[in-house]
């Protein structure tokens, strides 16, 4: 394949955009592809190539691109107005209905990015404990506001830029970190610190950097740790939210966080995000109470319109059950063939989430760094030459949509066949 009109136009946007582009991972090198359309599992590019998607906006698109469905319903919402400055009655519609799938979410706020929602959450943890201090997992995500770009997964990972500048000292230093899977390192440093700990905030599996699958046993300890030391427990379900289980991944976990967050899935492809937890933790928030939060598009009635109907089609067509079993297909079938190259690799995988590693399987960020990040890149360019569009960094999780068919399987795996021989 050939992408010289997004290369062309990669030369201006370098002149007109920080680094080319408007989020960092999207800075693939030597240059990025430009997407013109998107239908189901596939991405047209400038140049006319079509790319079969496993990155899915990196989560968000559970039912792959343009579906009819949701489409209509954005429309409708379009004719009866975008935005509106008030409440609207699909605001209490979608959070009893949220609420109901996961009922650790008495109360919750619709916000407009999982980075605020995070942000929100801690804010609300800080506001009502009195204290200062949070816990997270080293690698985890939580999006780019400054008490959580503390070695942070995802583009700053990929980057080797595991701290941003601009972040100020005295707000790291209330970051404490303790890497995944480690039920030992996060007993000492609650002990370290009694009292003055707000918070974990965790991503119960981590996303951007794998997926990276939590030991047997191993939330349940999180969950008893942090009520023992009486910290709250955050889980930031932005990337397993509706796709573990409708219930995320406190529900296959079996666990029950004091605050969730939420966003991608269950804005249907619009910006979303949700934060929530309960009651007597969030009638802490303005205007009930004194932990302020506000946003001029919290609640935006298309985001909530495509929300609403990516929910309607996973509840009522069981979408789960049949895209869970593919995630097992392919996770499987991608073992078979790393394990018949004999190439040292490892697949790692959870319902559609999946990921081949370039090195042993990783149980933390240490050990997820350790893993070839320069042969998963070059690995990258040829299935993308091969048509293939997985996520572009080995610290990413890819995605099966409901949209992909078995032949677009069968074909992505023959093409993982042909390169990761190199």
């Amino acid at each position: 394949m050939r992408f010289d009109a997004s290369t062309k136009i990669f030369e201006s946007a370098k002149k007109l955009m920080p680094g080319g582009v408007s989020s960092p991972v999207r800075a693939i090198s030597p240059a990025p592809f430009y997407t013109s359309r998107a239908e189901g599992p596939y991405l047209w590019d400038l140049d006319g190539n079509r790319l079969i998607d496993y990155c899915l906006a990196y989560g968000p698109m559970i039912l792959g691109h343009r579906n009819p469905q949701v489409m209509k319903a954005v429309v409708d919402q379009l004719q009866r107005g975008w935005l509106y400055g008030t409440p609207s009655e699909m605001e209490v519609s979608l959070a009893g209905r949220i609420s109901r799938l996961y009922p650790s979410m008495e109360m919750l706020r619709f916000v407009s990015t999982g980075t605020e929602a995070t942000m929100a959450a801690i804010r609300v943890a800080r506001g009502t404990t009195g204290r200062d201090k949070i816990i997270k997992i080293e690698g985890g995500f939580h999006g780019a506001h400054d008490s959580v770009l503390v070695k942070a997964g995802s583009g700053a990972t990929t980057l080797g830029v595991p701290d941003s500048k601009g972040v100020p000292s005295d707000t790291a230093k209330n970051t404490l970190q303790v890497p995944y899977n480690d039920l030992a390192s996060l007993e000492k440093i609650l002990k370290r610190f009694p009292g003055q700990i707000a918070a974990l905030i965790i991503e119960p599996v981590l996303g951007n950097i794998g997926p990276v699958l939590p030991k047997d046993g191993y939330l349940r300890g999180v969950r008893a740790l942090t009520e023992e030391n009486d910290v709250l427990l955050i889980f930031d379900e932005v990337i397993t939210g509706f796709r573990l289980s409708l219930g995320g991944a406190q529900e296959y976990y079996g666990i029950k966080p004091d605050l969730t967050t939420l966003g991608k899935i269950i804005g249907g492809g619009f910006p979303v995000g949700v934060f929530g937890g309960k009651r007597d933790l969030m009638e802490q928030v303005a205007p009930s109470g004194g932990v302020y939060q506000a946003g001029t598009f919290n609640g935006s009635p298309v985001s909530l319109a495509a929300g609403s109907a990516t929910l309607d089609i996973l509840e009522k067509e069981k979408i789960l059950e049949k895209l869970n079993a593919s995630g097992d297909e392919m996770s499987k079938a991608l073992s078979e063939i790393v394990s018949d190259l004999n190439l040292g690799y490892s697949v790692t995988g959870i319902a559609s989430m999946f990921k081949v590693f370039f090195g042993s399987l990783p149980r933390d960020y240490e050990s997820a760094l350790r893993c070839d990040k320069s042969g998963y890149l070059s690995f990258f360019r040829r299935m993308l030459a091969s048509g293939i569009f997985l996520t572009p960094s080995q610290f990413e999780t890819d995605f099966i949509s409901a949209a992909h068919s078995k032949d677009d399987i069968e074909e992505t795996l023959e093409a993982y066949k042909s390169n990761l021989k190199g």
